[in-house]
């Protein structure tokens, strides 16, 4: 199975590499990938309830784990937005299914994008990134012709790493297409 192998080249190559990189003392120092967690914002579900059970489904076939539904946190009448409505779907991977759908991302998804130069490198101040996708037909699982609208998505991978220096070199050893320039 991929998971085992991406797991495997961690424990044998990236982490190795990261603690000679930065010098740590203990293995225990070395940044790892905590959870990738999926979110779609879909303010237009407000006046189409379907919306959100087509994204649930999608989002649950691309990363073989169930979506749930976000609800708004309050009313605000300017949306039409009333408190506890349905404004969004995600998905929060760890382990297995983390690891499965990073290779899945990096292998499949991200070649597929149309003049693909690479992602953009920046991090929060904390190690942590957030992947935006502007068309969810990237992915192998979703049928180009049974979907009625693009919905982009934002990908975060959260990692235990200290600084963005860190959480950079942790993903780009997981085999994610940054740009050529660190510009942080």
């Amino acid at each position: 199975m991929n998971t085992a192998q991406l797991k495997k080249e961690y424990k044998e190559r990236i982490a190795p590499a990261l603690m000679k990189q930065f010098n740590y003392s203990s293995s225990m120092q070395t940044p790892v990938l905590k959870k990738i967690v999926i979110n779609q914002g879909l303010g237009m579900a407000t006046a189409d309830k379907k919306i959100i059970d087509v994204a649930i489904n999608e989002l649950t076939a691309i990363t073989g784990q169930k979506a749930v539904a976000t609800v708004s946190k309050k009313d605000v009448s300017n949306f039409k937005l009333r408190k506890k409505m349905p404004i969004g779907v995600m998905v929060t991977l760890r382990r297995e299914r983390m690891y499965e759908f990073l290779e899945k991302l990096v292998r499949v998804a991200l070649p597929r994008i149309r003049d693909f130069k690479g992602i953009e490198s920046k991090f929060d101040g904390r190690g942590n990134y957030t992947l935006g996708i502007q068309e969810q037909i990237i992915f192998p699982e979703i049928n180009i012709d049974a979907i009625d609208r693009i919905l982009g998505m934002n990908i975060t991978f959260v990692t235990s790493a200290a600084t963005d220096e860190e959480g950079y070199a942790l993903l780009k050893e997981f085999g994610l297409p940054f740009k050529n320039a660190k510009n942080n």
